[in-house]
C-alpha cells in the first residue's frame, strides 16, 4: 500500500510502480469506484468507452441496417457521405 498527497485541486498522483504494475499509462480512463469511505480505480479502456457511446447512440435510433447484402451496405454508406458533402 502507498500513501499519497490529495493536491489543491483535489489531484492525486498515482505511485509509479503502482501504475506500471496496473499498466496504467498517460491519458487512460480510470473508473472511481466510492464503497463507503474507501475510493477504488479501476483502468477502463478506450473501448469501454466506445461501446457505451454506441449503445446511447444505437438506442437513440441512431442505427443503420440490417443490409440483405454487403452491396446494400456500401450504397446506405455513400448516400450517407453524400449526406455529409451537402451538409459542409
Amino acid at each position: 500500500m502507498a500513501r499519497v498527497k490529495v493536491k489543491e485541486k483535489f489531484q492525486v498522483t498515482l505511485p509509479a510502480r503502482m501504475r506500471q504494475k496496473a499498466g496504467v499509462a498517460v491519458g487512460d480512463m480510470l473508473e472511481a469506484k466510492l464503497q463507503g469511505k474507501k475510493i477504488t480505480f479501476i483502468p477502463t479502456s478506450a473501448v469501454d468507452r466506445d461501446i457505451a457511446i454506441s449503445l446511447r447512440e444505437f438506442r437513440q435510433g441512431k442505427a443503420h441496417g440490417p443490409f440483405k447484402s454487403a452491396k446494400d451496405f456500401v450504397r446506405s454508406l455513400h448516400r450517407e457521405v453524400r449526406k455529409l458533402h451537402k451538409k459542409s
